[in-house]
């Protein structure tokens, strides 16, 4: 085995299973990955066995496994001290946090921090996958949990709250027993929504995975929803569905590695980014009501 290409092809087989979704992890082509593992068990041995559902690692390929492993976090771990090297406030921060509080929450806040740090390179991603900080997958993250990673370093804030809502003209154009519910898939954060709901007698007229997408649907007054109120609440076309006091959902917490907790331009954004939401607190626990039912 004479270069980490090798080893990252055996992982990413041993986790992927074929070669085609291993070239994808990799950002190869199926046949060079193909290829490069023919090479590989030329020199070393048969490190998979070929079968019905997909690749299984050998003995010896469980083995050389183990080695990839240590050798992928050592990687990281190179990769994250590198982040850390230097005082001045600059270079590239990638940022995961969900896309609704990317763009309800910290659209504008993001753009001030690059203008007030022009020196730093922000990235963003968004997605509800908590990110793999220890794989450096990002270097801060911003996530509604409660159970964050016992080993990474942050601050919990405040708990997301939400609340049912519809638009002004929806409850104004339709009848009582017209009424419907765009709602989450079954299950989820929310088993019982609909029974402590104002409406627990109307049924579900269409159910939607994503948020934004039911926040759209809600606000062109296609039924009634639940959702976040730093989403609904700014929004004069929409008005909540009940006077009682907002559910708490996950707290809030920007949190990053240990190793990159000293790094001046990961510390400026984490700062940065905590005072951007408890200036926003009330927005985000629901205490900045625009009109109720």
């Amino acid at each position: 085995m004479e270069t980490w290409d090798d080893y990252r092809i055996i992982l990413a087989l041993a986790r992927d299973g074929t070669l085609r979704a291993a070239a994808g992890s990799l950002g190869l082509t199926h046949t060079t990955v193909a290829r490069r593992l023919a090479a590989v068990q030329d020199r070393r041995g048969i490190l998979f066995d070929r079968t019905p559902t997909g690749y299984v690692p050998t003995e010896l390929g469980l083995t050389l496994v183990e080695v990839a492993e240590r050798m992928e976090a050592l990687a990281h771990a190179g990769a994250r001290h590198s982040k850390a090297a230097g005082e001045d406030i600059s270079g590239p921060i990638t940022l995961s946090l969900p896309e609704p509080i990317a763009q309800y929450l910290l659209l504008e806040d993001l753009f001030a921090f690059t203008e007030l740090y022009p020196g730093v390179e922000l990235t963003v991603e968004t997605g509800f996958a908590f990110a793999d900080l220890d794989r450096s997958e990002a270097d801060v993250v911003v996530r509604g949990t409660d159970t964050p990673p016992d080993h990474l370093v942050g601050r919990r804030l405040f708990p997301n709250r939400v609340t049912y809502y519809a638009s002004r003209e929806y409850l104004e154009r339709t009848p009582r027993d017209e009424l419907r519910w765009i709602a989450p898939k079954v299950g989820g954060l929310w088993p019982d929504w609909l029974e402590s709901s104002p409406y627990p007698d109307v049924p579900v007229g269409l159910r939607l995975d994503d948020i934004t997408a039911r926040h759209r649907a809600m606000v062109a007054g296609l039924g009634l929803g639940r959702g976040a109120c730093f989403m609904a609440d700014p929004d004069p076309r929409v008005v909540r569905l009940t006077d009682a006091a907002p559910v708490a959902q996950q707290d809030l917490w920007v949190l990053t590695h240990p190793d990159l907790r000293d790094t001046p331009r990961i510390r400026a954004l984490m700062t940065f980014l905590i005072a951007a939401l408890e200036a926003k607190r009330d927005l985000v626990s629901g205490n900045l009501v625009m009109g109720t039912t």
